[in-house]
């Protein structure tokens, strides 16, 4: 193992399900890294078994070089965990809120006063030091357990959907805290539905499906291995049946398979060329006298590595790795 987060054969199981299938990870230090998939995919479990809370059956992980099986003490002294699900005491403030946790974990009375100053400016809840908890706005709230999970200054931070539930204001200010305690040098696990801002945010990605990691690294780097072609949208200055004429050209140009008029006005092209052939499918539209107002991917690369990836027959699906202990004809 070679990362400061690492995980080899993790395997738990609940009942007769399978949650986590023989799953493995490697995050480099100081990297944001995102971790995508649909709902029961094994996300929050695995993040559970990180954050030394659920044993695995199987396989093993380590954080910071400490094992979560051997020595989960050491694990979560430089681990700080937030949960999708997280509780706040409603009649504390907000200092006391961080006071409380910060004594839970140790530190001294004078470290705790600056500590908490220096917190609550990073996630700008300074003004509102002396406020109760329960006033603060859910995304007050969501900042506020982010500062929580940083009392004791750890190494990497486990965030488990942090974005849920905050308007787009309040993710965007999210997103600015996450690159800033980056900046500190801390290694961010976060995992979210929310897979543009995962495209933009993260430094690598591992999009996992029924417990196991389809695909593993940098966004670009998956797109190149995986890339069979891509849906792009062109906006072309017509109107209704002239359509059909922009629509035809397209149809009959290399690497395109279809070409279809939307209801919005658009033309939607599928197209299994590279970013060179899209960039000389362009070219070639505006020469041949079509006035293209605009040209662009349908969805987010990551959308889309997401949706081929995790199809029912996805295009590098390997079988899956035999599960120690598994009964015979086990389903993953």
């Amino acid at each position: 193992m070679s990362g400061i987060v690492t995980a080899r054969g993790l395997v738990k199981r609940y009942d007769r399900t399978l949650a986590v299938a023989g799953l493995d990870l490697d995050i480099a230090e100081g990297e944001i890294f995102g971790l995508v998939g649909p709902n029961g995919a094994g996300k929050t479990t695995t993040l559970r078994i990180l954050a030394t809370l659920l044993v695995p059956d199987a396989g093993d992980a380590e954080i910071g070089g400490a094992s979560v099986r051997r020595n989960p003490n050491d694990v979560r002294r430089v681990l700080g965990f937030m949960p999708d699900v997280f509780g706040v005491y409603d009649d504390m403030k907000v200092w006391e809120y961080l006071d409380f946790f910060a004594r839970c974990y140790g530190i001294p009375a004078d470290r705790r006063r600056r500590m908490i100053g220096d917190l609550l400016e990073l996630v700008d809840l300074g003004p509102r030091r002396d406020t109760y908890v329960q006033s603060l706005s859910r995304g007050m709230q969501q900042r506020l357990c982010l500062a929580h999970t940083l009392v004791h200054d750890p190494q990497v931070l486990l965030l488990d959907e942090p974005a849920s539930g905050l308007d787009p204001r309040a993710r965007v200010e999210l997103r600015e805290l996450l690159r800033e305690l980056r900046s500190l040098g801390k290694t961010i696990l976060v995992s979210s539905h929310i897979l543009p801002e995962l495209e933009e945010l993260c430094t690598s990605v591992a999009i996992i499906d029924r417990g196991q990691v389809l695909a593993h690294g940098r966004v670009a780097d998956i797109e190149r291995r995986l890339r069979v072609g891509a849906v792009f949208r062109a906006r072309v200055l017509v109107d209704g049946e002239a359509l059909d004429g922009p629509r035809t050209w397209f149809a009959g140009q290399p690497d395109v398979v279809t070409a279809e008029i939307l209801s919005d006005g658009t033309i939607e092209i599928g197209f299994h060329g590279d970013d060179e052939g899209a960039a000389r499918l362009l070219a070639a539209a505006v020469g041949s006298g079509l006035r293209i107002v605009s040209f662009a991917r349908a969805a987010s690369d990551l959308e889309e590595l997401f949706l081929q990836v995790t199809a029912p027959d996805p295009v590098v699906m390997a079988p899956p790795p035999p599960v120690p202990g598994a009964p015979t004809g086990w389903r993953t």
